[in-house]
């Protein structure tokens, strides 16, 4: 069996799917499918009628909350990306559900209610990375600092240990990488969130020990991540 099937907008990582679609489900816990997402600038239907739309408005057609919501999984955290120091793609927004099990995640990719959404995200979507994580740690809400929320996604030499953050880092909420799911073939080890006080992004970049990353400074229109953390389990 191949190890990658490819998708309109990203690749299948055959390998994780088949390793969540075998858990027992006494081990298949919560999980928190992180989403990266680039839009397409004009939607697009596949009958060369873009409805008027661009890729971003086609995926806020497409938003399942109501779909989310009957499976029990919440929107952790939900934005629009306003910075990225780190090169290569350049992402649009950043979400983030928890779901109850990996098998949720499946049975959402069944339903029809879903499916009728789920023309608008292909019809807006260019690129995406989802992947699959679980808590390491996260900050207690009233301590979480006032500066602008950042994204860290790291992929990190095999035996590194990242040195400690500068100073001016408020650390929200870290997350290991149990699996990507759909992406552009990379795999990564860890997600952090933070703010920032008196430094910017740029400054987490290029760390020793971290072969790849990606920084995104985000504008939150949906943030319980920590609530969300908190409340696991519940």
């Amino acid at each position: 069996m191949a190890d990658r099937l490819e998708y309109p907008f990203g690749t299948i990582h055959v390998d994780t799917a088949a390793r969540w679609m075998q858990l027992d489900p006494s081990e298949d816990r919560e999980v928190w499918m992180l989403n990266l997402m680039r839009y397409k600038e004009a939607a697009d239907y596949g009958d060369g009628d873009d409805r008027g739309i661009s890729g971003r408005e086609a995926d806020d057609r497409y938003a399942p909350t109501e779909v989310l919501d009957a499976l029990g999984a919440p929107v952790a955290l939900f934005g629009d990306v306003t910075d990225q120091p780190t090169p290569g793609t350049a992402w649009d927004r950043i979400g983030i559900v928890r779901y109850p099990s990996r098998a949720t995640f499946f049975a959402m990719q069944r339903r029809e209610d879903f499916q009728e959404k789920y023309v608008h995200k292909q019809a807006g979507m260019a690129e995406t990375i989802v992947m699959g994580c679980v808590p390491v740690a996260a900050a207690d809400p009233g301590s979480a600092g006032e500066g602008p929320m950042v994204m860290h996604v790291r992929r990190l030499a095999e035996d590194a240990v990242p040195g400690p953050d500068p100073t001016g880092v408020v650390p929200l909420g870290h997350f290991a990488v149990d699996g990507v799911i759909l992406g552009d073939g990379r795999t990564w080890s860890d997600v952090r969130f933070v703010r920032l006080e008196g430094i910017g992004p740029a400054d987490l970049a290029g760390a020793e020990g971290v072969d790849d990353e990606v920084i995104v400074v985000i504008a939150p229109v949906i943030d319980d991540l920590l609530g969300s953390v908190a409340s696991a389990g519940n």
